[in-house]
């Protein structure tokens, strides 16, 4: 499973042996089955996961008591309920597997001494976090801005093994619409 963490770290840096041996050290292999909630509401996040494989999603509770969707993650990626991992904080989000998942997990603490132990998975992180913040503002841009149909197919562009693997009540969620709007849509461009 590290192979995968590895490679894509060497795309933007390069590791030395010591450094690639510190990442196999610190990050601890994980398998999850579908519908595996792996962090609770409530909690302090404890880790920061690697998507090998799977689909992952965080969400949390409305006023309603409808689950809401606020990240879909696929492999390669990671995720956890960041800010909340940053600083050590209660999440209100829920990390759930929606498929069977192999993950990568390091604790906060872990990451910490690894970043102070590897200058170039320093620098990897801060490209991730910049990755991260990047995405948070252009999704909420694009909430507020496009139409629910062309937030649908902006997702069949970008991300079409979404539509494959994850169930249509999660898509609908994460793109800020019902089920019975996104039912109404897909119909509508399969036309």
């Amino acid at each position: 499973m590290h192979a995968k963490f590895i490679e894509l770290i060497t795309q933007r840096v390069t590791l030395s042996s010591l450094e690639k041996d510190l990442c196999q050290h610190y990050l601890e292999p994980v398998k999850f089955p579908k519908n595996h909630i792996i962090e609770e509401e409530g909690k302090v996040p404890a880790y920061l996961y690697f998507v090998v494989s799977g689909f992952v999603r965080l969400f949390h509770y409305n006023d309603k008591g409808d689950e809401v969707t606020t990240h879909i993650n696929c492999p390669p990626g990671f995720i956890t309920s960041f800010v909340n991992f940053n600083n050590q904080t209660r999440s209100d989000e829920n990390l759930e597997c929606i498929t069977e998942c192999e993950l990568l997990r390091i604790g906060k603490s872990n990451l910490d001494l690894l970043t102070e132990q590897s200058p170039a998975f320093k620098d990897f992180s801060i490209y991730v976090f910049q990755l991260s913040l990047s995405y948070n503002e252009k999704r909420s841009k694009e909430l507020a801005t496009l139409t629910a149909e062309k937030r649908y197919l902006k997702l069949m562009a970008e991300q079409p093994e979404l539509l494959h693997n994850v169930p249509m009540q999660y898509i609908a969620s994460f793109l800020g619409m019902n089920p019975k709007s996104l039912s109404r849509i897909r119909k509508r461009i399969i036309r």
